[in-house]
């Protein structure tokens, strides 16, 4: 598989318990039973029971202070922006070809042009997968985050994006610095040909690396993806977990880059915002709309890009 790589704003990028739970209530009798002695403690409790490391704990505290940061600076906006942020349908085509035919892993030149259109002509079905270390409730509310957020895609591209509990096309990994061991399984199950280079990100992702995500197609085929998977931060705060959910997921449906110039943007590094703008949202649009056509280069797309966005922001043809 070849594989497109795009790594987040500023760096870049349970059923078991469930399960065990009903196996106890389904085993207790019907009288309780009283002990004066109490029981022996495990001598290993489940992960997500057990403090975190030293280091997951430094981490979780690291992006405490730094989203309260950048809400202080007026940044992470969950307004999807205002007055104070217009653009226009030149500005949307512009931000279109930038966005959607260069990839911000390979750098910004020209010559870095991915080499055509990139999206999923089938179905995209998201899976919530977490590392043991994720509480319960943290793991219920992502994934609620998620579910919503796919049927939110689905209803802007019109393509069929959907959550799945399992045997899913796209993976979203939850997991903390104590799950190294559990990323590196799940990924290498899930991607059996990455290079070592891009497991070690998986495993091992550098502190500036909020989040990421891969998506890419067969060889025969390699701008009509059929599988990503994206990797967050546990320790992250609510908010900044919300806006990689948001940001990763969009790139990998095909939106790789990010650029200065889009404003109000997620596809910007300079975090002003959250939350998928309605910038955004027609950039989406745009991207799966039957008139273009998965592989053509930038400049079969830039007459159609036009029509696109004078029809997105309403203006006369």
């Amino acid at each position: 598989m070849r594989v497109e790589q795009s790594i987040s704003r500023t760096a870049r990028s349970l059923l078991a318990a469930g399960l065990g739970l009903a196996a106890l209530t389904a085993c207790a009798p019907n009288t309780p039973r009283i002990s004066l002695v109490p029981e022996a403690r495990p001598a290993v409790l489940p992960a997500a029971l057990q403090a975190p490391s030293a280091e997951s704990a430094e981490l979780r505290n690291y992006y405490r202070v730094l989203q309260q940061d950048l809400l202080t600076r007026g940044l992470l906006r969950t307004d999807g922006g205002g007055p104070e942020t217009p653009f226009d349908a030149e500005d949307l085509a512009k931000n279109f070809e930038e966005i959607a035919f260069f990839n911000e892993y390979a750098g910004r030149a020209g010559s870095e042009r991915t080499g055509g259109l990139s999206r999923w002509s089938g179905a995209v079905r998201l899976v919530a997968d977490f590392g043991p270390s994720v509480p319960e409730g943290q793991r219920q509310r992502d994934a609620a985050v998620l579910n919503s957020y796919a049927a939110r895609l689905g209803r802007i591209t019109g393509h069929p994006v959907s959550t799945a509990a399992k045997r899913g096309n796209f993976h979203v990994i939850f997991a903390s610095a104590d799950d190294r061991a559990y990323v590196a399984e799940k990924v290498r199950a899930l991607l059996p040909n990455l290079s070592d280079s891009d497991l070690q990100l998986f495993i091992n992702p550098p502190r500036t690396h909020y989040c990421f995500v891969l998506a890419g197609g067969p060889q025969e085929a390699p701008f009509d993806y059929i599988q990503g998977v994206a990797l967050i931060r546990a320790e992250h705060p609510d908010l900044v977990r919300d806006s990689c959910i948001h940001e990763e997921v969009s790139q990998g449906l095909g939106l790789l880059n990010d650029s200065p110039r889009a404003r109000p943007s997620i596809f910007n590094d300079d975090d002003e915002f959250a939350f998928l703008t309605s910038h955004d949202e027609k950039l989406l649009k745009m991207l799966y709309d039957p008139r273009l056509r998965t592989g053509m280069s930038a400049d079969e797309a830039r007459p159609v890009l036009r029509i696109l966005a004078r029809e997105a922001m309403g203006q006369p043809l």
